[in-house]
Order: structure tokens, then C-alpha cells, then sequence
């Protein structure tokens, strides 16, 4: 029997085996109706008749990034609601956070949480929800609240902050009544005070490069990831899932949906199982962690959790020790650059692209007291420790990079990314002004302070600085990587643009 409603089978077999190939995307024969379904709603932005011929299209031409893009949108599912999997937010609120808060609190307030695949944001803005319910003074703290996704269309739909009733469907109504204003068009809008902390950007997680400073994707604390995964490929399932593990700082957690759990995959992670949700951590040491109380109930007029209790007999949180595969690897890797290079500079960039950031800090911190005015060395230092995560520690070093090369434009472009992850936003539109300056050429910089200034509603100023960077970057190679961008091409920061902004600016 055939699985589609019309298209030959032989023919959504051949195309399965083509968005894997080229999108890294799994349709296997028993999720064939969903892939029909993706291309009947492709079938009009293609300009095709009906499926069977936008399938036929789609597999006899060489499609631009930008159309891939478009269909993986329509092959992507945007179901989702406001605190989705109520134990994976259970766990959150009453074990990972408090701790992570507490560690905090005395030192440099700040917290970095990134929703990998957010749809149209219920996710990232529920997570905004119970940080204003868990910490009071939110403001005090600086927040990194990013949500990335693939497709455009869901990520307006963040930015407008507006959903109907069926997003609260698994919500009690008092969530809604205080964290939400009703429409004139009968929707409920996010309340503004929760929608500025939401920071929503384009990202392919296929495609991109991450960690990077240059979208804000590095030193995360917690990455939420829930039902992205199920797209992939197995091979690019683990491409993926590595690169958000070096997103985390060491103790970082991801947070996956329960049907998306695989030791194998996981391997890197430190597998903990807290009552009735299994979740990742990004810890060198395996420890036995317990739960002692079930998770307690949040009610209206209190700050306790509303979750309902879990089964007592639910077993105790426990962590899986690192496969033998995975501590064989990391010993390789320490083998590999055991003979000690002559330039520490040139060592420690080594040891950075190797994601070590401990001893990169270590060989930089050395070679800067012997040659305490090597401009490279600083701002390699304070790139490495804000991938860290130490942003105060990382800015000083920044700054005396800008103090001692007052005429490099890199130096103040980091300055800039390093001010903003800071939340110093008006700063870091200075230091990027200043990059722009010393070279008016840099496309990192215009597309940063594009994004910058819109984030502030200036939006002809943004506008003109997206303009401008697209203008430089048609003077690129569609392949040449672009200075300070960690290896992101000059005809991918194109896409990312086009696909990001207005159509009459992408023009």
C-alpha cells in the first residue's frame, strides 16, 4: 500500500534518500505521510502544480542554500506549547537552576540559555516565564535567552510575542491571565517585561557554524534541543549533538526530548536521570547524584513549583560514566599534542580550535609574561575565556588588546560581541562604530550592528547596515571564510541575511 496520498512510492523513496543526502534530514517509509504532507505546503513557494511535480523539481535541479532552507521549513513540524514536557521543566526548576543561580549569585550574575530549534518560541519564552518567577532581581542579572531556528516564518512569529489559545492548552490558566494581554484579535500577546529577554535569531543547525561568539552560541549554560533531533540523520544527528556539546561550559546541561534519549548518541554527555526525564550534562567527573523529594506542586499565590508530584518509586537520579570509546578519544587527543610546539601562541590556537580552553588560557597566560604587549596573544586570551563563559575576566583582556592596538578593527569588533554578551548593548554599538571606522569593509561588523540596533527598533538603521554587508560580501568568494567569523563563509553569512531579513532588503 502506498504511504502517500497520489505520489508514485518509488518516487517518495527516491526523494527520502535525496533530503537525506543533501538536507541530512531522516524520512524513513513509516514518517512518508509527514514527508507529503511538508511537500504539499512547499508546493506553492516552488511555483510547482501539485507534490508529485515540486518532488520532481526540487530532485532535477541544483538548489540554491536559500531553497533548501525553504523546504526544510515545510518539512519541519511547528507544534509546540507553553512548558512542553513538564518534567524536563520540573527538573530544571527544582534541581538545575537553584543550583546554578546559587553558584552565581555572589560572583558575576549572569546565565546563558539557548533554545536549539525554538518553532514559534513558546519554549524560550517559558523559560523566560520561571526565570522571572525563580529569580527577583532578573534585572540585576545578565541574560542570554537566544532562540535560534530554521525557519523564518516561526521566528516572526517570536518576535511578535503573539499565539492563541491552542499554545496554552497544557498551561495553567493563571499563567496566561499574568504573563499575557489578549489581542483585539482574540490572541494573547507576551508581556513585554518576558519578551525583551528573548533574543531570536536564524540559525541552521546543519549548516552553521557553532560554538561561535559571532551568534552568540558559545558558553551556554543549559541548551534546550526537543524534537530537532528526530530530523536527522544518525550521522548528522552526531554531528550536531557534538557541536552543542562544545557549546556548554564544563557542568552545562542539554535537555532533549524523552523520545530523542540514546546512550550512544549522548556519549560525550554524562547521562542523569532525575524522576521521569532523562538529561545530559557536560561533566569530566561522573558522580551519584540523588533526588530525595518528589518535585512539589506550583500553585497560583505561591513561588513552588506547579508541576504535580512524580511517583515516589520513579528511581533515583543516577550518572552513567563516560563510554570507553569516549575516554579512549579523549587520551588520543591529549597523545596527539603531547610534543610541545616552539611557538606558544601558535600552541595555544591549537589547543583552542581543540576546544581545551583550560590550558589555552594556561599557554597564553604564559607566553604574555614573557611578552606582555602581544596583541594576538590577548585577544586570543579573552576569546578563549569568554568561550568560558568569563565574560568580566574576558572583557579586561579585551580591553587592554584595544588599549595596546588602538588601530585593529578585530580588536574592537570582539570588544563589541564580548560588551553585548555583557548585556552593555549601547557599548558594544560603540565598539562596533569603531570597527566600522577602521575598516568600513567589515562584514562581520555591519551584520552584527545590524542586528544590534534592530534589537532596539532602529530598523532603517538596520536596514542600511544589512545592505551594506550584503554589497561587501558580493565582492567574496561564495567559499572564502571571513576574517574573525571562527570559519563562517563569505556565501553562508549571504544566506544567513537574505534569510533573515525582509525580502526587499535580501533583494
Amino acid at each position: 500500500m502506498n504511504p502517500g496520498r497520489g505520489i508514485p512510492e518509488t518516487l517518495l523513496s527516491q526523494f527520502s534518500d535525496f533530503i537525506a543526502a543533501r538536507m541530512g534530514l531522516h524520512f524513513p517509509r513509516e514518517r512518508w505521510r509527514d514527508l507529503e504532507r511538508g511537500i504539499d505546503s512547499a508546493v506553492r513557494d516552488f511555483g510547482q502544480a501539485d507534490a508529485q511535480a515540486c518532488i520532481e523539481w526540487l530532485m532535477s535541479h541544483s538548489l540554491t542554500k536559500r531553497e533548501i532552507e525553504m523546504l526544510a521549513s515545510h518539512l519541519t513540524v511547528g507544534e509546540t506549547y507553553f512548558f512542553r514536557e513538564e518534567k524536563s521543566f520540573a527538573a530544571l526548576e527544582t534541581h538545575i537552576l537553584p543550583e546554578l543561580i546559587r553558584r552565581r549569585r555572589d560572583g558575576e550574575k549572569y546565565l546563558r540559555i539557548w533554545s536549539a530549534g525554538c518553532c514559534t518560541g513558546e519554549e524560550p519564552y517559558s523559560v523566560a516565564i520561571l526565570l522571572s518567577r525563580m529569580i527577583a532581581d532578573l534585572d540585576d542579572w545578565t541574560l542570554a535567552l537566544l532562540a535560534t531556528d530554521i525557519n523564518p516564518h516561526f521566528l516572526r512569529k517570536v518576535a511578535s510575542g503573539r499565539y492563541s489559545e491552542w499554545s496554552f492548552r497544557a498551561t495553567p490558566s493563571w499563567i496566561r491571565e499574568r504573563y499575557f494581554t489578549r489581542t483585539a484579535d482574540d490572541r494573547f500577546e507576551v508581556d513585554s517585561r518576558i519578551r525583551r529577554r528573548v533574543a531570536s535569531s536564524y540559525l541552521n543547525l546543519a549548516e552553521d557554524v557553532y560554538p561561535s561568539l559571532l551568534n552568540n552560541t558559545n558558553a551556554m549554560d543549559i541548551i534546550f534541543c526537543r524534537n530537532v533531533l528526530m530530523y536527522f540523520s544518525k550521522e548528522r544527528a552526531q554531528e550536531v549533538i557534538h557541536n552543542l556539546y562544545r557549546c556548554l561550559v564544563e557542568g552545562g546541561w542539554l535537555i532533549v526530548s524523552p523520545s530523542e534519549a540514546s546512550q550512544v548518541l549522548f556519549s560525550e554527555f554524562v547521562t542523569v536521570h532525575y524522576p521521569g526525564v532523562i538529561l545530559y550534562k557536560k561533566d569530566g567527573v561522573a558522580r551519584h547524584r540523588r533526588v530525595d523529594a518528589p518535585f512539589p506542586r506550583w500553585s497560583e499565590g505561591s513561588n513552588v513549583p506547579f508541576w504535580p508530584p512524580i511517583d515516589a518509586t520513579m528511581p533515583e537520579p543516577t550518572r552513567r560514566a563516560p563510554a570507553v570509546a569516549e575516554t579512549q578519544q579523549a587520551g588520543d587527543v591529549g597523545r596527539k599534542t603531547e610534543e610541545p610546539r616552539p611557538d606558544p601562541l601558535g600552541q595555544a590556537q591549537v589547543l583552542y580550535g581543540q576546544d581545551r580552553y583550560d590550558e589555552a588560557v594556561e599557554t597564553l597566560q604564559a607566553a604574555l609574561a614573557r611578552e606582555p604587549g602581544n596583541t594576538e596573544a590577548m585577544t586570543l586570551l579573552a576569546r578563549t575565556l569568554a568561550n568560558q563563559g568569563k565574560l568580566a575576566e574576558a572583557l579586561a583582556w579585551c580591553e587592554k588588546a584595544v588599549t595596546a592596538g588602538k588601530l585593529n578593527p578585530a580588536s574592537h569588533y570582539l570588544l563589541a560581541i564580548i560588551l553585548q554578551e555583557r548585556g552593555q548593548a549601547a557599548d558594544a554599538v560603540a565598539s562596533l562604530k569603531r570597527a566600522l571606522y577602521l575598516d568600513p569593509d567589515f562584514a562581520l561588523a555591519h551584520f552584527a550592528l545590524g542586528n544590534l540596533v534592530r534589537q532596539q527598533g532602529r530598523h532603517k538603521e538596520s536596514e542600511r547596515h544589512f545592505q551594506n554587508a550584503l554589497a561587501i560580501l558580493d565582492r567574496y568568494p561564495q567559499d572564502d571564510r571571513l576574517p574573525e567569523s571562527e570559519g563562517i563563509t563569505a556565501g553562508r553569512l549571504r544566506e544567513i541575511i537574505r534569510a533573515a531579513v525582509p525580502k526587499e532588503i535580501a533583494a
